[in-house]
Order: C-alpha cells, then sequence, then structure tokens
C-alpha cells in the first residue's frame, strides 16, 4: 500500500489521467482522454468530464482515477484551451456543446453523465437541454449564468456597458494583458482567487494553467475568447433552460467561491425541483480539485442513488 500511494505522487498528471489521443473536429486538433476500469460492466454509464475556462484535462487528474474504475471516463480539451487547437472562431457555448455532441457520436453512442466545473457546467447544462439522446444526469459545479448580468441592468445601461466592453476587447489591450496573465506568477495569485485552500495550488497546478497560453496562436485565441465571453450571445439563459429538464441534476458549490456568488444555487433550485443541492464549506471554486476526495464520493454516491435513471437501463 505504501509503495503504491509513494508511485502515485511521483507520476505527472499525465500518466494519471488515462490514455490522451487527438482527434479531428471540422479540421481542428482536438484532445481527449479515456480511462477504462478493469472490470468493465456493461450497465455502467460512461462519464464525460468538462474543464472550466482556462483550464483542462489536466484539471481533472485527481477525478479520473477515481471514478475510472467503475466507469468508463472521458475528458476533452475544449476547442481553444489546453492542448486543444487554439482557433480564432467566434467562441460560444453552443460551439462547445457540439464538440461534445460530436464526439459523444463518434466514440461512445450510448447516454451519459456529463460532469462540468464552471464554464464545463454551463455546458452541460446546455448539452442535456440541446441533446437529450446524449445525456442521462448532469453533476455541475460552481455554476455560472452570464445573462444575470445583463438582466440586472436597467435598460438605459445597455449601450453604455456595451461601449465599455468593446474598448476593454480591444487587441491593444487584451495583447499584453495576455501576455501578463499567462506568466505563472500570475497565474498563482489567480488560483488563490479561485482556491480557498493555499495548499491546493501546487506547483503541478500552475504548470497545467502556464502550459497552453504558450502555444502556438493562444493570443488570438484568447482575444476571440475574450471577446465572445462578453457578448450578449455568448450562452442562453440557465434558469430558462432548468425549468425543461426532467434528468437528475447534482449541483455542487464551494461556499467560499469568490468567483461566482453561491447564492445563485438557491435561485437556480427555484427553476427545478429535480435539481439537487450540495454546499461544500471551505472550498473554492473548484471544488473537484480542490476538495477531490470529497467530490469524488459525493459524485459516486449521487450516480448510486439513481442508479435506475442514471446508471444501465439503456
Amino acid at each position: 500500500m505504501e509503495r503504491e500511494e509513494y508511485v502515485t505522487t511521483v507520476l505527472s498528471w499525465q500518466q494519471r489521467v488515462g490514455n490522451q489521443r487527438d482527434w479531428v473536429w471540422r479540421g481542428w486538433q482536438i484532445r481527449y482522454i479515456y480511462i477504462r476500469p478493469t472490470e468493465n460492466d456493461p450497465n455502467t454509464t460512461p462519464l464525460i468530464l468538462l474543464h472550466g475556462f482556462g483550464a483542462s484535462i489536466g484539471h481533472w487528474r485527481h477525478n479520473v482515477e477515481v471514478l475510472g474504475k467503475s466507469h468508463t471516463v472521458y475528458a476533452l480539451d475544449m476547442l481553444g484551451f489546453g492542448a486543444s487547437e487554439k482557433a480564432t472562431v467566434n467562441y460560444s457555448v453552443e460551439l462547445w456543446v457540439e464538440q461534445v455532441y460530436k464526439f459523444w457520436q463518434e466514440f461512445i453512442r450510448q447516454p451519459v453523465i456529463l460532469v462540468g466545473n464552471s464554464i464545463g457546467s454551463l455546458i452541460t447544462l446546455v448539452a442535456a437541454a440541446a441533446h437529450p439522446d446524449m445525456v442521462k444526469g448532469i453533476v455541475m459545479m460552481s455554476l455560472p449564468d452570464p445573462t444575470l448580468e445583463q438582466e440586472a441592468l436597467p435598460a438605459f445601461l445597455h449601450p453604455v456597458v456595451r461601449g465599455i466592453k468593446s474598448i476593454v476587447a480591444s487587441p491593444l489591450l487584451l495583447k499584453p494583458v495576455f501576455k501578463l496573465l499567462r506568466k505563472p506568477a500570475v497565474l498563482r495569485r489567480w488560483a488563490s482567487l479561485a482556491y480557498a485552500n493555499p495548499e491546493a495550488i501546487t506547483d503541478e497546478l500552475i504548470d497545467i494553467l502556464a502550459g497552453p497560453p504558450q502555444d502556438r496562436g493562444s493570443t488570438r485565441a484568447f482575444i476571440a475568447l475574450f471577446k465572445a465571453s462578453i457578448g450578449s450571445d455568448f450562452s442562453p439563459s440557465v434558469k430558462k433552460i432548468l425549468p425543461n429538464l426532467t434528468i437528475p441534476m447534482l449541483l455542487i458549490w464551494g461556499r467560499k467561491d469568490r468567483f461566482v456568488p453561491p447564492v445563485l444555487a438557491s435561485e437556480f433550485a427555484r427553476c427545478n425541483e429535480k435539481l439537487e443541492i450540495l454546499y461544500l464549506e471551505d472550498v473554492g471554486h473548484c471544488p473537484h480539485d480542490e476538495s477531490p476526495e470529497q467530490v469524488n464520493q459525493v459524485i459516486l454516491d449521487w450516480m448510486k442513488k439513481n442508479r435506475g435513471q442514471v446508471i444501465g437501463d439503456r
């Protein structure tokens, strides 16, 4: 047992997340990983893990092995992130949803559970609504709703806000900002806001965050991503989607999330009685990486509890 624990600590994250492969979607190179259980039970449902903004498949390094003991697990680098191509396109949640759906059509072709963090959780929600044939259940962590900002502002301020955003989104400003943001020291300070526990901010985490921004085309992709994220058509409304879903849904939220207010969870819960809410104490914006043992067990227990709906019965 001691030897196994030692090996786990010295293996790089690339060695711990299963098999890495590249796939071409719409002419763009996409990185994905998969891991299959030693004893593959045909009655278990596969999982697809979707990272948050600025993250990648490496962010799931503490989850893939544990979840993969009993389920086939996939994780994708979304277009523009991680080791996937840094394309200069009109990014949107719907674009990433179609990436996930096409991947599912090519490699899985049976209903799955989608697990997402931050923008990844928004992708899981939109995917469940757009492609019910693909999704049996969703687990979301720190669910943002970009449309709430628009709803909260008086109508007369909308043109003012659009003008400010267009100035902020200027390439002349964003290029030097990106060069600053991708420095490891700056990324470490950003992580200190995202994480409640400083011990979770390891050198390995900073390496995972700092690598992709050095890739060719990353500056242009960052500008395209930033412009898209502040646009009015970047994402549909969470509150409009939730009432129409009937699948099992779990929303996990760290009470010390500084990026997306945890109070939103109670608002979302009023939209659909099937949405289960679980708050985690002393956890920030990335529960799966900050408290992986707890989150892994929560997901496994939730799937077991909803076994008739999310596992088997294909």
